[in-house]
Protein backbone atom coordinates (compact mmCIF):
# COMPACT_ATOMS: atom_id res chain seq x y z
CA UNK A 1 0.00 0.00 0.00
CA UNK A 2 1.08 3.81 -0.80
CA UNK A 3 1.94 5.87 1.99
CA UNK A 4 1.20 9.16 1.70
CA UNK A 5 3.39 11.54 3.79
CA UNK A 6 0.48 14.63 5.04
CA UNK A 7 0.27 17.10 7.26
CA UNK A 8 -3.46 16.17 7.84
CA UNK A 9 -5.28 15.23 10.90
CA UNK A 10 -4.62 11.68 10.91
CA UNK A 11 -5.40 11.15 14.35
CA UNK A 12 -9.03 13.12 13.89
CA UNK A 13 -9.28 10.63 10.91
CA UNK A 14 -9.70 7.56 12.95
CA UNK A 15 -11.57 8.98 15.77
CA UNK A 16 -14.38 10.30 12.96
CA UNK A 17 -13.84 6.72 11.51
CA UNK A 18 -14.60 4.64 15.05
CA UNK A 19 -17.48 7.40 15.90
CA UNK A 20 -19.19 6.63 13.05
CA UNK A 21 -18.80 2.86 13.29
CA UNK A 22 -15.79 2.02 10.96
CA UNK A 23 -13.38 0.27 13.48
CA UNK A 24 -11.80 -1.82 9.79
CA UNK A 25 -8.83 -0.17 10.31
CA UNK A 26 -5.91 0.17 12.09
CA UNK A 27 -3.97 3.39 13.85
CA UNK A 28 -0.66 2.99 13.92
CA UNK A 29 2.30 4.61 16.23
CA UNK A 30 5.58 5.27 14.65
CA UNK A 31 8.20 6.08 17.18
CA UNK A 32 12.12 6.60 17.22
CA UNK A 33 13.01 3.66 20.09
CA UNK A 34 11.63 0.33 18.31
CA UNK A 35 8.49 -0.85 16.06
CA UNK A 36 5.49 0.91 15.56
CA UNK A 37 2.90 -0.06 17.33
CA UNK A 38 -0.56 -0.52 16.69
CA UNK A 39 -2.65 1.55 19.04
CA UNK A 40 -6.36 0.57 19.69
CA UNK A 41 -9.13 3.83 18.54
CA UNK A 42 -11.33 2.83 21.41
CA UNK A 43 -8.94 3.55 24.01
CA UNK A 44 -10.20 6.99 23.25
CA UNK A 45 -14.24 6.41 24.39
CA UNK A 46 -13.49 4.29 27.63
CA UNK A 47 -16.45 4.40 30.29
CA UNK A 48 -15.98 5.56 33.75
CA UNK A 49 -15.70 1.44 33.71
CA UNK A 50 -12.91 1.29 32.02
CA UNK A 51 -11.03 3.65 33.32
CA UNK A 52 -8.02 2.84 35.72
CA UNK A 53 -7.75 4.35 39.21
CA UNK A 54 -5.77 6.60 38.64
CA UNK A 55 -7.81 8.31 36.49
CA UNK A 56 -10.49 8.18 38.39
CA UNK A 57 -8.75 9.53 41.14
CA UNK A 58 -7.83 12.42 38.99
CA UNK A 59 -11.79 13.59 38.05
CA UNK A 60 -12.54 13.37 41.91
CA UNK A 61 -9.51 15.53 42.00
CA UNK A 62 -11.21 18.19 39.58
CA UNK A 63 -13.32 21.16 41.22
CA UNK A 64 -14.94 24.01 40.10
CA UNK A 65 -14.67 25.32 36.48
CA UNK A 66 -12.35 22.48 34.30
CA UNK A 67 -10.26 22.80 31.13
CA UNK A 68 -9.69 18.75 29.94
CA UNK A 69 -6.83 19.64 27.33
CA UNK A 70 -6.13 17.12 24.72
CA UNK A 71 -9.41 15.80 25.18
CA UNK A 72 -9.64 13.69 22.46
CA UNK A 73 -12.71 12.00 21.64
CA UNK A 74 -13.60 13.35 25.33
CA UNK A 75 -14.07 10.27 27.62
CA UNK A 76 -13.07 12.00 30.47
CA UNK A 77 -15.10 15.25 29.54
CA UNK A 78 -18.04 13.16 29.32
CA UNK A 79 -18.22 11.29 32.30
CA UNK A 80 -17.17 14.69 34.27
CA UNK A 81 -19.79 16.18 32.55
CA UNK A 82 -22.17 13.34 33.22
CA UNK A 83 -21.37 14.26 36.92
CA UNK A 84 -22.61 17.79 36.67
CA UNK A 85 -19.71 19.59 36.35
CA UNK A 86 -18.49 22.40 34.30
CA UNK A 87 -16.41 21.48 31.86
CA UNK A 88 -14.43 22.27 28.55
CA UNK A 89 -13.13 19.64 26.31
CA UNK A 90 -9.97 21.32 24.23
CA UNK A 91 -7.86 19.58 21.38
CA UNK A 92 -5.89 21.39 18.77
CA UNK A 93 -7.26 18.10 16.37
CA UNK A 94 -10.38 19.60 14.33
CA UNK A 95 -11.88 15.52 14.04
CA UNK A 96 -10.96 15.65 17.62
CA UNK A 97 -13.39 18.75 18.40
CA UNK A 98 -16.26 17.14 16.02
CA UNK A 99 -16.00 13.98 17.67
CA UNK A 100 -16.75 15.71 21.15
CA UNK A 101 -19.46 17.85 19.59
CA UNK A 102 -21.06 14.95 17.69
CA UNK A 103 -21.04 12.39 21.73
CA UNK A 104 -22.93 15.46 23.06
CA UNK A 105 -20.09 17.21 25.05
CA UNK A 106 -21.16 21.05 25.77
CA UNK A 107 -18.43 22.53 25.87
CA UNK A 108 -15.77 22.17 23.02
CA UNK A 109 -13.20 24.30 22.21
CA UNK A 110 -10.63 23.85 19.10
CA UNK A 111 -7.43 25.13 19.87
CA UNK A 112 -3.72 25.20 20.90
CA UNK A 113 -3.37 25.02 24.47
CA UNK A 114 0.34 27.21 23.87
CA UNK A 115 -1.57 30.08 22.29
CA UNK A 116 -4.73 30.11 23.76
CA UNK A 117 -5.65 32.19 26.67
CA UNK A 118 -9.61 33.13 26.91
CA UNK A 119 -10.32 32.34 30.00
CA UNK A 120 -9.42 31.23 33.43
CA UNK A 121 -9.99 27.78 35.13
CA UNK A 122 -9.86 26.19 38.57
CA UNK A 123 -9.02 22.99 37.43
CA UNK A 124 -6.45 22.08 33.86
CA UNK A 125 -6.89 18.55 33.26
CA UNK A 126 -4.17 16.21 31.29
CA UNK A 127 -4.68 13.13 31.20
CA UNK A 128 -3.50 9.94 28.69
CA UNK A 129 -0.08 11.93 29.94
CA UNK A 130 -1.13 14.81 27.72
CA UNK A 131 1.19 16.93 30.02
CA UNK A 132 3.74 15.31 27.20
CA UNK A 133 1.96 17.56 24.66
CA UNK A 134 4.84 20.10 25.68
CA UNK A 135 7.43 17.61 23.57
CA UNK A 136 10.52 18.19 25.57
CA UNK A 137 12.01 19.31 28.69
CA UNK A 138 12.26 23.17 27.61
CA UNK A 139 8.89 23.05 26.00
CA UNK A 140 7.16 22.32 29.90
CA UNK A 141 8.69 25.16 31.37
CA UNK A 142 6.94 27.51 28.24
CA UNK A 143 3.99 25.27 28.90
CA UNK A 144 3.53 25.87 32.64
CA UNK A 145 4.47 29.36 32.64
CA UNK A 146 1.91 29.06 29.97
CA UNK A 147 -0.87 27.75 32.14
CA UNK A 148 0.08 30.09 35.01
CA UNK A 149 -2.36 32.27 32.80
CA UNK A 150 -4.85 30.37 32.77
CA UNK A 151 -5.95 29.66 36.45
CA UNK A 152 -7.51 31.05 38.60
CA UNK A 153 -6.29 32.08 42.58
CA UNK A 154 -6.14 28.74 44.47
CA UNK A 155 -6.48 26.54 41.11
CA UNK A 156 -4.52 23.48 39.99
CA UNK A 157 -3.35 21.30 37.26
CA UNK A 158 -3.69 17.90 37.48
CA UNK A 159 -1.44 15.64 35.12
CA UNK A 160 -0.32 11.90 34.92
CA UNK A 161 2.83 11.05 33.45
CA UNK A 162 5.49 8.34 33.51
CA UNK A 163 9.36 7.40 33.88
CA UNK A 164 10.08 5.23 30.99
CA UNK A 165 13.78 4.70 31.82
CA UNK A 166 12.89 1.25 31.07
CA UNK A 167 12.75 1.56 27.01
CA UNK A 168 16.84 1.54 27.68
CA UNK A 169 17.90 -1.06 29.61
CA UNK A 170 19.47 -2.52 26.91
CA UNK A 171 20.10 0.44 24.21
CA UNK A 172 22.16 3.50 24.76
CA UNK A 173 19.97 6.37 26.29
CA UNK A 174 19.99 9.31 23.61
CA UNK A 175 22.48 12.15 24.50
CA UNK A 176 18.53 14.60 24.97
CA UNK A 177 16.56 13.60 28.08
CA UNK A 178 15.17 10.15 27.78
CA UNK A 179 11.57 10.95 28.19
CA UNK A 180 12.07 13.10 25.01
CA UNK A 181 10.03 10.49 22.68
CA UNK A 182 9.85 11.67 18.53
CA UNK A 183 6.48 9.83 17.55
CA UNK A 184 4.22 9.82 14.13
CA UNK A 185 0.57 8.36 13.27
CA UNK A 186 -0.20 6.53 9.89
CA UNK A 187 -4.24 5.26 9.22
CA UNK A 188 -6.03 4.50 6.48
CA UNK A 189 -2.50 4.99 3.95
CA UNK A 190 -1.90 8.24 5.36
CA UNK A 191 1.05 9.35 7.79
CA UNK A 192 2.08 12.71 9.85
CA UNK A 193 4.65 14.33 10.12
CA UNK A 194 6.84 13.76 13.40
CA UNK A 195 5.99 15.39 16.46
CA UNK A 196 7.41 15.37 19.70
CA UNK A 197 6.05 13.83 23.28
CA UNK A 198 7.19 13.98 27.06
CA UNK A 199 7.60 11.62 29.27
CA UNK A 200 8.91 12.59 32.64
CA UNK A 201 9.55 11.02 35.82
CA UNK A 202 8.56 12.23 39.19
CA UNK A 203 12.45 14.21 40.37
CA UNK A 204 12.70 15.79 37.13
CA UNK A 205 9.39 17.28 36.98
CA UNK A 206 9.39 17.96 40.86
CA UNK A 207 12.63 20.27 39.68
CA UNK A 208 11.05 21.78 36.46
CA UNK A 209 7.89 23.07 38.24
CA UNK A 210 10.14 24.31 41.26
CA UNK A 211 11.72 26.43 38.46
CA UNK A 212 8.30 27.73 37.50
CA UNK A 213 6.97 28.64 40.79
CA UNK A 214 5.01 25.61 41.18
CA UNK A 215 4.43 22.75 43.97
CA UNK A 216 4.21 19.68 43.13
CA UNK A 217 2.29 16.57 44.86
CA UNK A 218 2.19 13.05 43.59
CA UNK A 219 -1.38 11.98 44.39
CA UNK A 220 -0.88 8.51 43.00
CA UNK A 221 1.77 5.60 41.68
CA UNK A 222 1.42 2.33 40.09
CA UNK A 223 4.10 -0.45 39.33
CA UNK A 224 4.93 0.30 35.88
CA UNK A 225 6.35 3.83 36.95
CA UNK A 226 3.04 5.89 35.79
CA UNK A 227 2.36 8.51 38.48
CA UNK A 228 -0.09 10.92 38.97
CA UNK A 229 0.75 14.75 40.02
CA UNK A 230 -0.98 17.95 41.15
CA UNK A 231 0.97 21.18 40.32
CA UNK A 232 0.06 24.26 42.72
CA UNK A 233 1.52 27.48 42.16
CA UNK A 234 3.70 28.74 44.88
Amino acid sequence: MKIAFIMEDVMGEALKDYQQGNDRYKLWIHNTYGRKEAMPVDIYFRSGKEMSPLELLALEGCAGDILDVGAAAGCHSLLLQQRKQCVTAMDISAGAVWVMQQRGIKKVVHADIFSWKKKQFDTLLFLMNGIGLAGTLDGLQILLHHLKQLLKPGGHIIFDSSDIQYLFIKKERPAHYYGEIDYRYEYRGKISDWFKWLYVDQSTMQLVASQCGFTMEVLEEDASGQYLGRLILQ
